[in-house]
């Protein structure tokens, strides 16, 4: 991916994020998250509101650049299938939200697990 089509991307507010999320995603079939050396996710708790969440991206690319500079961290892919059948159920059973595409702004599009899946099903379904 060029730079300045992900600086683009990364500038979109959170909205338009999580569509170009949604598309990406379906197009895909991957999730990625950021995982530390012992391969444990990154989770994140909203300073302002104590909100936990899993933060996830559309592709490597933007996994990368959101952790550069952090220690140890690296994007790993889970596949929609894998997603929908044990993270959906193992995110809601833990009390965890999902941070859609952390981009350049404040704002961050959060959802349950539930209602991404449904929002990715819906999208897959359309689109066949």
């Amino acid at each position: 991916m060029y730079n300045n089509s992900l600086q683009q991307i990364l500038e979109l507010d959170g909205e338009a994020r999580y569509d170009y999320f949604l598309d990406a995603v379906v197009e895909e079939r991957d999730i990625w998250i950021l995982v530390n050396a012992d391969n444990q996710f990154l989770k994140i708790v909203a300073e302002e509101d104590g909100v936990a969440y899993l933060p996830v991206w559309p592709n490597s690319e933007f996994a990368e650049h959101y952790a550069t500079g952090s220690e140890g961290l690296s994007p790993k892919a889970v596949s929609l299938p894998d997603f929908f059948r044990k993270w959906v159920s193992g995110l809601t059973r833990d009390g965890l939200e999902v941070g859609v595409f952390p981009g350049m702004d404040e704002e961050l599009w959060i959802t349950s697990p539930e209602e991404l899946k449904q929002d990715l099903q819906e999208l897959m379904s359309s689109a066949f």
